[in-house]
């Protein structure tokens, strides 16, 4: 028997003792949901590509196709779609009301957080908007943003500034943290109340040093709100390690949870200095409208889900819960370094092509570098590679926001290196069209 296939055997049959699906069959399989890890995957090698193919065998993604835009959706795995439709067809058959509770406790578990740090939303945009239109800003106050913003990241401040005759203006990024920060440190003035930074940026997927720039910020009484889009799935998160105050993510990019799930991080200590302004049930912690004296809204709920309000999709929640346990399972460290390794080749392949027509934008120092890789063809537009690449089955991103104009491509645990040796081939081809 060859190492190669002895190797597939063992990795298959730790998949099903970690509770995964055989293979890639879906049907009558969810007894599998739920399943306690009989062994952990920590000792996983992140150049094991025998067991990272087995492991694409847990998502339906097709083979005919190689996908490289995790960073816009994450596709769910089986578990995931499993846990949703049981849910739903449970609370269908039922009529059961609530269950989505427990998902704020697996949140917070995953990200290092408290239970009640964390608000239930359904995507990053709206966490962004809770926060900016509930900090106490006055006339003439400025937002510093990046010039690498997504449009959710940019149209909320853009529009209370408008709304409110609020300044909005940016620092650039640089090529390496160092060179961030100084470009930071001369764009703070005494009208800067708010720095809103995006953990790892949409454009290029360069990872900010969030630490360094929440010291900056607290020794100018600046408040921080760091938009985490990308964080949640790809990084090993420790929201308490990291320091902010505010923190909105999404499940279903790297984490490959539900689409229209995501979740909000509020410190305790700084739940008070965003005022609710959509309240409903949950928000308070009392109310009156028909008992004397008069009607009241005695004070808000002590918690964040004082702004995840009224009913929310339980079958989604339950695929976040099934998501959560499918990357502990794997576990975050392992994943992380998988996703970097990935990457971390792929910018390495496309250097060694060493053709002058291509520019490498994704930054080379590894703090730096996460699971997206970012780069342009002096030779082809970028819209025209895009559609190139659709017909060589390479599904990309590109990216027209600030002008940056460039090809992103994500990798995640899906991914093989020979997937991105196929793709640096065909990106060789068109760098000399």
């Amino acid at each position: 028997m060859t190492t190669n296939r002895r190797n597939f055997l063992k990795n298959a049959a730790q998949l099903t003792a970690l509770g995964f699906y055989p293979l890639s069959s879906f049907a009558g399989v969810s007894k599998n949901i739920g399943q306690p890890p009989t062994h952990d995957l920590t000792k996983a090698s992140v150049e094991d590509e025998d067991f990272w193919k087995l492991l694409r065998t847990q998502f339906p993604l097709s083979n005919n196709r190689v996908y490289f835009n995790n960073g816009t959706m994450g596709p769910s795995p089986y578990p995931v779609i499993d846990a949703v439709y049981q849910k739903m067809l449970q609370v269908d058959s039922t009529a059961d009301y609530g269950g989505w509770e427990e998902s704020r406790k697996a949140i917070a578990k995953f990200v290092h957080a408290n239970e009640e740090e964390i608000c239930l939303t359904h995507n990053v945009t709206e966490g962004i908007n809770i926060i900016c239109w509930g900090l106490n800003l006055k006339k003439g106050d400025e937002i510093l943003v990046t010039n690498h913003e997504h449009v959710g990241g940019a149209l909320p401040w853009l529009n209370r500034a408008k709304m409110q005759d609020l300044k909005v203006n940016f620092f650039e990024l640089g090529k390496t943290a160092e060179e961030t920060l100084a470009n930071l440190k001369l764009k703070i003035n005494k009208q800067t109340k708010v720095i809103a930074v995006p953990h790892i940026v949409c454009t290029i997927g360069q990872i900010q040093p969030i630490k360094e720039i929440i010291a900056l910020a607290k020794a100018h009484n600046i408040q921080v709100f760091v938009d985490g889009a990308h964080g949640t799935g790809m990084l090993n998160l420790d929201l308490h390690d990291l320091g902010c105050d505010f923190y909105a993510s999404c499940c279903h990019k790297w984490l490959c949870g539900p689409k229209g799930t995501a979740f909000l991080y509020i410190r305790k200590e700084a739940l008070d200095k965003v005022q609710p302004y959509f309240v409903g049930a949950g928000s308070d912690s009392g109310w009156n409208i028909v008992e004397p004296p008069t009607p009241s809204l005695n004070g808000y709920a002590k918690a964040a889900h004082r702004y995840d309000y009224g009913t929310q999709n339980a079958s989604l929640w339950m695929g976040v819960n099934a998501a959560i346990k499918f990357f502990e399972t794997i576990t975050m460290p392992v994943v992380e370094a998988r996703v970097k390794f990935l990457a971390s080749h792929l910018q390495n392949e496309l250097l060694g092509l060493k053709n002058s027509n291509i520019e490498m934008l994704t930054s080379l120092e590894a703090p730096s570098r996460g699971a997206v890789i970012a780069f342009k063809l002096r030779n082809m537009e970028y819209s025209t590679f895009q559609t190139e690449a659709g017909k060589a089955n390479f599904r990309v991103r590109v990216v027209p926001e600030n002008g940056v104009n460039c090809i992103r491509i994500s990798t995640h645990i899906y991914n093989s290196i020979e997937e991105i040796n196929t793709f640096v081939k065909f990106v060789g081809e068109m760098a000399i069209r």
